[in-house]
């Protein structure tokens, strides 16, 4: 029987939080090799953004094929398949010569991403109660440490060898870090009985909506939402390079978005311990909405920096409190597809508002309708949220007690 909250959940939450930092590289790595892809391959910025569709939509599908498998094997096949997948084509990238291989191999390279977040968040639900939010946003976190760590890294590395010879390298790494690191984890098949059930309804207002009613609207919200968030992550490297900062210094911001937004993840899961995953989903999308308008009147470098510092530290919760809403109030047998559905919504608007704002860029050679673009989206996310707390008992006992 597994004890909820004990050391060995703790370690377990840890090792998924180190190997999801490694794993997802595939997702970060694309954003500091777009102006260098480029310039090889002689293609537009709303062609080379499709690389990151296309990163997107290998994550979309292994959200729902790698949540299959964790639902009937546990966690650690997805992984070993995910960990083999990403070494082999981050060696291909690195002797391709056309584009519409790097376009092929970043499916691939979304497709093993995929393992270390849905599944991972879902697998670590069943090892805590009273802390589950919190363990929740860790794991997902790591997905922002990636997102900071990995562009720092790879334009340093930059600076002394090509980008076929920098992918060349991460294969090699992602083999000798993540195969040792799998020896550690133990495998469970995903927990089905009551108890778990019972533990994690209690006390939580319930939904008046039908399982694939929720499941349609929570999917839409992460389209909606994951469009406007998509924007300053995917296009602020190449912001930075179009206004003369540099490819550095565009890595340092999306650093300290990222970084922001790992911090934000964790506080937005002790948040979501305390007051639910809707409000602070509700909450983390409107701060959204708001850091994305005032991206419109400021683009200075020193802005810009400070501007990725609000976004980061506002919309860091909104993906994993999707993740505890499942969770709380879907059959839990289904969790691991459930919320690779959700999650693949996610990415789908991820890939859709990366692949907008780039051709948005190229006609009006500008990010500014790109952004109110994001607004937009963001809310109807919000309209999205809103309804599903309106036909929630929560919605009924603040009004209760309003009255």
């Amino acid at each position: 029987m597994i004890q909820y909250d004990s050391t060995h959940s703790w370690f377990r939450a840890f090792l998924l939080f180190i190997l999801a930092i490694i794993g997802t590289v595939g997702m970060w790595s694309v954003v500091v090799f777009i102006p260098e892809i480029e310039k090889e391959f002689k293609v537009d910025r709303g062609t080379s953004s499709l690389l990151y569709a296309a990163t997107m939509i290998g994550f979309g599908f292994g959200t729902v094929i790698i949540g299959k498998i964790f639902d009937k094997h546990g966690i650690k096949k997805p992984i070993v398949i995910a960990s083999i997948s990403l070494i082999i084509s981050y060696y291909l990238y690195s002797i391709s010569l056309y584009f519409w291989n790097l376009l092929f191999l970043q499916v691939f390279m979304g497709f093993a991403a995929a393992a270390f977040f849905g599944p991972a968040m879902a697998d670590i639900t069943n090892f805590f109660n009273d802390r589950r939010g919190l363990a929740l946003s860790i794991v997902a976190s790591a997905n922002y440490v990636a997102g900071a760590s990995w562009p720092l890294l790879i334009s340093f590395v930059l600076n002394f060898v090509d980008w076929r010879t920098t992918h060349f390298w991460i294969s090699i790494f992602c083999l000798l870090s993540m195969l040792p690191i799998l020896g550690f984890l133990k495998n469970y098949k995903n927990i089905q009985n009551e108890e778990v059930n019972i533990i994690s309804s209690k006390d939580e207002p319930s939904i008046k909506l039908s399982n694939n009613q929720l499941q349609i609207i929570l999917m839409f919200a992460g389209v909606c939402c994951c469009v406007a968030m998509s924007m300053p992550q995917v296009h602020m490297v190449a912001l930075c390079v179009d206004n003369g900062f540099g490819l550095q210094v565009g890595t340092e911001i999306l650093a300290v978005m990222l970084y922001s937004g790992m911090i934000s993840r964790i506080l937005f899961g002790f948040l979501s311990d305390k007051i639910g995953p809707l409000p602070t989903i509700l909450l983390g999308s409107f701060l959204q909405m708001i850091s994305l308008v005032f991206f419109l009147p400021f683009n200075s470098q020193l802005s810009l920096y400070m501007v990725s510092l609000m976004f980061g530290l506002s919309q860091g919760g909104i993906v994993p409190a999707y993740a505890i809403i499942i969770r709380k109030y879907l059959p839990l047998q289904q969790a691991g597809v459930r919320v690779g559905l959700v999650l693949g919504a996610t990415i789908v608007g991820m890939a859709l508002g990366g692949w907008i704002s780039g051709e948005i860029f190229d006609l009006t050679q500008s990010y500014y309708l790109a952004f109110v673009n994001g607004i937009l989206w963001n809310f109807l996310n919000i309209l999205a949220i809103v309804y599903v707390i309106f036909k929630s008992d929560l919605f009924n006992k603040n009004k209760l007690i309003l009255n």
